[in-house]
């Protein structure tokens, strides 16, 4: 069976603020690797990305449906895979 390789995606949006001035803006969707886990003081999942950052992985549905932050067997299957980090987003260092 053929390996899917996944492409990261960096997309940028600039806003224009009528004739006064111009306010640019940026969004990027920067994906990172998952390499661990750890739980916050209340017991949350967060992955610890490649870049340094944690991100949230809760199970919340149905706003957030990852039925697999809930089990060992789940979050190891995920080790390794690409998560889009909002740190890196907002271009905090890690």
């Amino acid at each position: 069976m053929p390996q899917l390789r996944l492409r990261t995606y960096q997309i940028y949006f600039i806003a224009v603020k009528g004739a006064t001035g111009v306010v640019v803006t940026s969004s990027r969707n920067m994906n990172r690797r998952i390499v661990g886990y750890h739980q916050d003081e209340l017991g949350d999942w967060v992955a610890e990305l490649e870049c340094g950052h944690g991100q949230h992985v809760r199970h919340n549905p149905p706003w957030v449906n990852r039925p697999w932050a809930t089990t060992p067997e789940g979050r190891a299957e995920k080790l390794g895979e690409m998560l889009s980090c909002k740190r890196c987003d907002e271009g905090i260092a890690g």
